[in-house]
Formats: C-alpha cells, sequence, structure tokens
C-alpha cells in the first residue's frame, strides 16, 4: 500500500511554507501527498500581503473528496484563519472518524498574524480535541494558554500541559523560538514527557520551519511509525533542512529551508552552468 499524508492548510505563494511545504516534505520523506487549500495567501519572503479564505463549503467538499477515495494514513491541520472554516474542518474529520496532527498557526516567520484571534478559541474547542498531536511553538504554546512565552524547560512542559487539557492526545512544544546552543523540543503525554534535542542552526533561511517539522511527523505517522518515532524523525529531517538551506538563494528576506537536501545540494557545484552569474 502506498503512504499517504493529506494536509489541511493555506497555500503560500513564495513556496516556503503552507500547503508547498508539506507538499515537499511529504514528497522527500518518500510520502504520497493530497491537499485541502483553506486559504490563499500573497506571501514571499518578507512577509505576507494579502490573504483570501476560501469557503467552509468548498474546505469540507475537498475533504470529503480527498478522504471517500484515497486511504489517507495520517492527516496535518495547518494554518485556519476563521471560526467557520474551523468548524468545517472538525465536523468533517468527525464524520470521517479521524484525527490529525494540528500545528496551530498562528503567526507567521515574518511576524505577520495568520490565525484571527476571535478564532483562538475555535482552535482550542474543535481541533484541539481532535489532534493526536499538537505542535505548537513557544509563542503558540503562549498564546493558546494565555500565558507569557515559556522561558525554561519547566514552563514549556507546563503550558504543555495546559494544552493536553483541550483534549489533545499529545503536544510537541516546539523550542525553536528559544536561545542556547541546543534547540530543544518537549513531546507531552498525560504519562510522560520525552526530551528530543539538536543542535540550533544559525541561519535566516528558517522560513516554513514549522509547517516542515509537522508534515514530516505527518509524513512519518503515514508510512507507519509510532509517535515517538515520527517526531524524532521529524527533528532530525528538519535539522538537516535547516543546516543544507543557509546555502540556499530563494529571495531576499528569511528564505525556506531545503527539503530536498537529500537529492540535490543548495549550491551548485562551482565553474557549473548554474553557478555563472548571466
Amino acid at each position: 500500500m502506498t503512504a499517504i499524508a493529506l494536509t489541511i492548510a493555506g497555500s503560500d505563494s513564495g513556496g516556503g511554507a503552507g500547503i508547498q511545504a508539506d507538499l515537499k516534505t511529504f514528497s522527500a520523506l518518500g510520502v504520497f501527498g493530497a491537499s485541502v487549500v483553506t486559504a490563499v495567501t500573497a506571501q514571499n519572503t518578507h512577509g505576507v500581503t494579502a490573504i483570501e479564505d476560501l469557503s467552509p463549503g468548498i474546505v469540507a467538499a475537498q475533504i470529503d473528496a480527498v478522504l471517500s477515495d484515497l486511504t489517507v494514513g495520517a492527516i496535518k491541520i495547518g494554518m485556519v484563519s476563521r471560526i467557520e472554516t474551523i468548524r468545517a474542518i472538525a465536523e468533517r474529520l468527525r464524520a470521517h472518524s479521524r484525527r490529525a496532527v494540528v500545528d496551530p498557526v498562528m503567526v507567521a516567520t515574518s511576524g505577520d498574524r495568520l490565525l484571527r484571534e476571535e478564532a483562538i478559541e475555535a482552535l482550542r474547542a474543535e481541533l484541539l480535541p481532535l489532534a493526536d498531536v499538537a505542535t505548537p511553538n513557544l509563542p503558540e504554546a503562549a498564546l493558546l494558554v494565555g500565558r507569557s512565552r515559556a522561558a525554561d524547560e519547566a514552563e514549556m512542559e507546563a503550558q504543555g500541559r495546559a494544552i493536553l487539557g483541550f483534549g489533545a492526545r499529545a503536544v510537541l512544544v516546539k523550542g525553536g523560538h528559544g536561545t542556547g546552543a541546543r534547540s530543544v523540543d518537549l513531546l507531552i503525554r498525560p504519562d510522560d514527557v520525552e526530551r528530543l534535542s539538536a543542535v540550533r542552526v544559525a541561519t535566516s533561511n528558517d522560513h516554513g520551519t514549522g509547517c516542515t517539522l509537522a508534515a514530516a511527523i505527518t509524513a512519518e505517522l503515514a508510512r507507519g511509525s509510532s509517535l515517538d518515532e515520527a517526531a524524532a524523525r521529524a527533528k532530525a529531517y528538519l535539522t538537516e533542512a535547516l543546516a543544507a538551506g543557509a546555502d540556499l538563494r530563494v529571495g531576499s528576506g528569511r528564505g525556506p529551508v531545503h527539503h530536498f537536501h537529500r537529492w540535490w545540494p543548495a549550491s551548485p557545484p562551482e565553474g557549473s552552468a548554474h553557478s555563472k552569474a548571466p
């Protein structure tokens, strides 16, 4: 059986985050990707200039079309900015008896707000109870629980446990926005905490990191990995993609990670036709 993953998220015209990053990640990890588009953004490496949400009806119809035909092994939910769309997604997933990896996308790497203030409660009430795992970064976790951003691992765990209280089966609180030589994520479940640590990569090409990590977890789950295995493998993949992406030349702002670093180099070999200026 072909491993299939579904992403329900917004489109990034710059190609570094959202649906585009998810499908690249699925492909890079050997998984066939299907997609449900929730919104179209006008976006590049400098920021988001416009957002147009699709109607809840067409979002629901896309979900039904995919899940009625494809044998989807795992689902990821990313950018959903409207209450009505959140409710439509939750209703269709319940109708299909499905759960998901929920990435509560609230703010883009550029700092642009992607989730309307009034939709935060709907995300808590409708989507988190359907989460096999929620994957907030430090600012997102703080917004979800109404606290200041966690400054240490004890507070990361406390905020993760508060998010468990909304109904998620597990929470991965991501430490990429933290400080220190290592980036530490905490995979929190009611009875245990798994600490995932990797060298912090110094790069400005970090657009789409949250989307990519959640998509990598989804891909690994679709392939049959346990959540522990999926989280560890996804973090390793993202760390490699960040390191390789430091040499990508995409845009003049915060560029993307290198999703296909295992197949082609970020910089063409010296002396090749592509390395020469036009």
